[in-house]
């Protein structure tokens, strides 16, 4: 029997993206949106500054009265930040002020500290400046109503101190992708227990659960699912029951992969999109929907779960979370070693990376490329990318990598 053709990853990832669209906007307190994608364009609510105001200490004058110095005025009082000064200056006076008063009517420059010398309540001006010199205009950074944090905007520190700075204790944001997940397995244990015969400690969540988290996710691990129909439609159930956007399983029965997990999927109401792609590691993928939840079917081999989870699932939590660079960045490098040709399917290669004098990124895959060694991934920088049926690569010649968080 001739073999069925696996489907391209390209062609995997565009029906994995299909419909994936940003999701609802909320309101988050402008001190927890670091990170999040802002949902609304953000108009200004008020004016900063305010009014005119002192970009230094020293003095508030009229550029008149002191275009001849040295000068002698009166001290009028002071502008503090906060205090305003409570009347226009008249001629020959002067109000101390200090950065961040306001520019009392009537003057229109400032003469720093450094140029004058005070005498109780008379100060003497020793430099002549122009009118506006150290006087921050009202509306320098934006007036109100001014557009300056756009749709779409990963929010940063400055971003971030931007909103609140426009007056917005809340902000609106693109909803978090909630992301729910199950590895099915019953040879599986937890982490600190004692393995008995043929029995393997869970790793998987872990990794796509932080992963879910790095990409601005919240994920809710169910844990272990033994291999049982109903244990897996129950797990699904609670994944439904939570409100997860997407729902995330690995492994399958041991009768065959995701054997039981597929039944399972289907009894309740799934639509299959594929089912195995061109990818090594990571061959067994699955993707379907069960009505607004995306499914994910990772590969049970730990190694394989984590790549195919770049791969996939990262670009779908990209997309519907509203960032605006979904696919995997590859970036240029250089063989380090010699490597062979490759065959039909597209391969991500475990590597370490180096730098060398030119700046070039040099990468040598490991010696092993066993899906099931967690120590060679995570003594990997990155992923070296050979298409299918890529040619043999020398030592030194160009290529492509994905590089590792």
């Amino acid at each position: 029997m001739a073999k069925s053709k696996l489907m391209p990853p390209e062609e995997a990832l565009a029906r994995i993206l299909e419909g994936a669209v940003p999701l609802g906007v909320e309101q988050v307190p402008v001190a927890d949106t670091y990170g999040r994608v802002l949902a609304e364009d953000l108009a200004a609510r008020r004016t900063q500054p305010p009014a005119a105001m002192s970009a230094m200490d020293g003095y508030a004058v009229r550029a008149a009265d002191i275009a001849t110095v040295p000068v002698k005025l009166k001290i009028a009082g002071e502008a503090a930040a906060g205090r305003v000064f409570p009347r226009p200056l008249a001629a020959g006076e002067a109000v101390r002020i200090f950065t961040g008063g306001v520019v009392p009517p009537g003057s229109d420059t400032i003469s720093i500290q450094e140029n004058t010398r005070r005498d109780g309540d008379v100060v003497e001006v020793l430099q002549s400046e122009k009118p506006g010199r150290h006087i921050r205009k009202q509306g320098l950074d934006f007036s109100e109503g001014d557009v300056r944090l756009k749709s779409g905007q990963i929010i940063g520190a400055r971003h971030l101190a931007l909103a609140a700075a426009m007056n917005y204790a809340a902000v609106p944001v693109v909803r978090r992708p909630c992301v729910a997940m199950f590895s099915t397995g019953d040879e599986l244990v937890m982490p600190g227990s004692e393995t008995g015969p043929g029995q393997i400690i869970l790793s998987n969540g872990f990794a796509i659960a932080a992963i879910a988290r790095r990409e601005g996710a919240l994920a809710l691990d169910l844990g272990i699912v033994p291999d049982a129909v109903e244990a897996t439609i129950a797990a699904i159930r609670r994944a439904r029951a939570w409100g997860a956007d997407v729902l995330v399983t690995t492994g399958g029965a041991s009768v065959g992969d995701y054997d039981l997990v597929q039944k399972a999927l289907s009894a309740e109401g799934m639509e299959l999109a594929f089912w195995k792609i061109a990818v090594r590691p990571g061959k067994p993928l699955m993707s379907g929907k069960i009505a607004g939840m995306r499914v994910i079917g990772l590969p049970g081999n730990p190694v394989s779960a984590v790549v195919c989870s770049e791969l996939f699932l990262v670009p779908l939590l990209r997309a519907l979370g509203g960032f605006p660079n979904v696919h995997p960045t590859l970036v240029s490098a250089v063989a380090g070693r010699n490597i062979a040709a490759n065959d039909e399917r597209q391969d991500y290669m475990r590597a370490r990376m180096t730098i060398d004098g030119d700046g070039r990124r040099v990468v040598v895959p490991v010696e092993t490329q066993d899906s099931s060694m967690m120590s060679a991934l995570a003594m990997s920088e990155c992923l070296l990318v050979r298409a299918p049926h890529a040619p043999p690569l020398e030592a030194g010649a160009a290529c492509e990598i994905l590089l590792l968080e």
